[in-house]
C-alpha cells in the first residue's frame, strides 16, 4: 500500500449543533457566493475506471452529454492530458483535474520515448472496474469517472466554469481535508471489499463539492456573472435584482429591454442598473448578453440544431449578429467551435476506444 504525506489539524474542538448554541460565523458561511452557487446544482460523481499503468500507454476519453463533467484524480505518479484544443496539463500525483463541459481528451503517459507498454486490458475486482497494461507494479495510478450537474441552473454556471480545473492539494486546512478524501476514496477502491464502490462514490461527492466551493470562492469575485447569480440565489426576501433575474433566466430569448425589467423588477431603470453594477459590476442587460451566450455554447456542443436555430433560441433576430457577439466574448466564431466539436468526435469516434 502506498504511502500518503497527509497530516490531521490538531487542536479541533467538537462542535455541539443543538438549537441553543449560537454560531455568529454560520450564518456569515451560508451567506458566501460560494456556498450560495452551490444550491444552484447538485454534484453526483461516477467512479468509472481505477487505472494503472507503466511505460507507455494512452486512453481516449469521448465527450461526455449535457450535464455530466470528467475528472481525473492522479494518486500515483504523473501523466499529461491533452484537451481537443491542444491544451496540456501536467499531472502528478495529488492532482486533481476536473472538465466541467465533458470535452473529449486524451490521457497518456508524461513522456513518448521508452519501451511501450502492452495493451491496455479491463479487469474486475468486485464492483470496481480495473484498466491496466501491466501485471507488475505500476508507475501512474489514477480514479477517473464523471460528475452528473443536476439543477434548473446547471448550464448557465457550467458555462460561466473555464474548461479545466485544475487543483493540485498543497498545504492547508482545507487541503488536509481534501488529502484524507482522496486517500479514503483510493483505499477503497484499492481494497475492493463488499459496498467499495458506494463508499467511494459518497466520499467523491464530499471532495468535488469541496473542489467547487474552492473554485468559486476564487472566482466569482472577479465574475460579475457568478456573482449575480449568488446574489440571485441567496435565501434572503425577493428583492429588484432577483425579479429581474427571474425574469430573464424564465425567458432568455425575451426581447428584454431596460425598460421591461425595470417594470418586472418595480423599480426605476437607474435603480436596476445601479443595483446590479453594485452586486456583480455588470449592468442588466450585460447578464442578459452573458446568459445568452452562455447557454448558446452548451447548445453548440450538445445539440444538432443549426447555428440560426440556435441563435433563435437564445434571442438574436439574425446569425450574424449572433455570430459577432460570440466572437467578441469567446474569442472563437460559433461555426468553428460547433467543427471543432464534431472534428474532434469524429476522431475519437474512429480510434480504438482504450479507455
Amino acid at each position: 500500500m502506498r504511502t500518503w504525506n497527509w497530516r490531521c489539524s490538531r487542536g479541533a474542538k467538537p462542535v455541539r449543533t443543538g438549537s441553543n448554541i449560537r454560531r455568529p460565523g454560520l450564518r456569515r458561511l451560508l451567506s458566501t457566493p460560494s456556498v450560495r452557487l452551490l444550491h444552484l446544482f447538485r454534484v453526483r460523481p461516477e467512479i468509472q475506471d481505477v487505472c494503472r499503468f507503466a511505460l507507455q500507454w494512452e486512453v481516449v476519453h469521448e465527450a461526455e452529454p449535457a450535464g455530466f463533467a470528467q475528472f481525473h484524480i492522479v494518486t500515483n505518479g504523473n501523466c499529461l492530458l491533452e484537451r481537443y484544443s491542444g491544451e496540456t496539463f501536467k499531472l502528478e500525483a495529488g492532482s486533481i483535474l476536473l472538465l466541467p463541459q465533458g470535452d473529449s481528451h486524451v490521457v497518456r503517459s508524461a513522456s513518448r520515448g521508452g519501451s511501450s507498454g502492452a495493451p491496455i486490458r479491463t479487469e474486475y475486482n468486485n464492483a470496481i472496474r480495473i484498466k491496466t497494461n501491466t501485471r507488475g507494479a505500476s508507475e501512474t495510478e489514477m480514479i477517473c469517472g464523471r460528475l452528473r450537474l443536476d439543477g434548473a441552473m446547471c448550464s448557465l454556471v457550467t458555462a460561466a466554469l473555464p474548461k479545466a480545473i485544475v487543483l493540485s492539494i498543497g498545504r492547508g486546512e482545507l487541503f488536509d481535508r481534501m488529502r484524507m478524501l482522496v486517500q479514503a476514496i483510493d483505499e477503497e477502491l484499492q481494497a475492493a471489499r463488499p459496498g467499495a464502490a458506494t463508499i467511494a462514490t459518497e466520499l467523491a461527492t464530499a471532495l468535488f463539492v469541496m473542489m467547487l466551493r474552492l473554485h468559486f470562492e476564487q472566482s466569482a469575485s472577479s465574475s460579475g456573472l457568478l456573482r449575480l447569480l449568488a446574489s440571485w440565489s441567496s435565501v434572503r426576501a425577493v428583492t429588484a435584482m432577483s425579479r429581474a433575474i427571474t425574469a430573464m433566466l424564465r425567458a432568455p430569448a425575451h426581447p428584454w429591454t431596460l425598460d421591461a425589467l425595470a417594470a418586472e423588477a418595480h423599480v426605476s431603470r437607474a435603480t436596476l442598473v445601479r443595483i446590479f453594477r453594485r452586486e456583480g459590476d455588470l449592468p442588466p442587460l450585460g447578464f442578459l448578453s452573458e446568459l445568452r451566450l452562455g447557454l448558446a455554447r452548451q447548445r453548440l456542443s450538445s445539440t444538432t440544431g443549426t447555428l440560426a436555430q440556435v441563435a433563435a433560441a437564445v434571442g438574436y433576430d439574425s446569425e450574424s449578429a449572433f455570430s459577432r457577439a460570440f466572437r467578441k466574448r469567446y474569442g472563437i466564431s460559433p461555426g468553428r467551435l460547433r467543427a471543432r466539436h464534431e472534428g474532434r468526435s469524429r476522431r475519437v469516434g474512429g480510434q480504438e476506444h482504450r479507455g
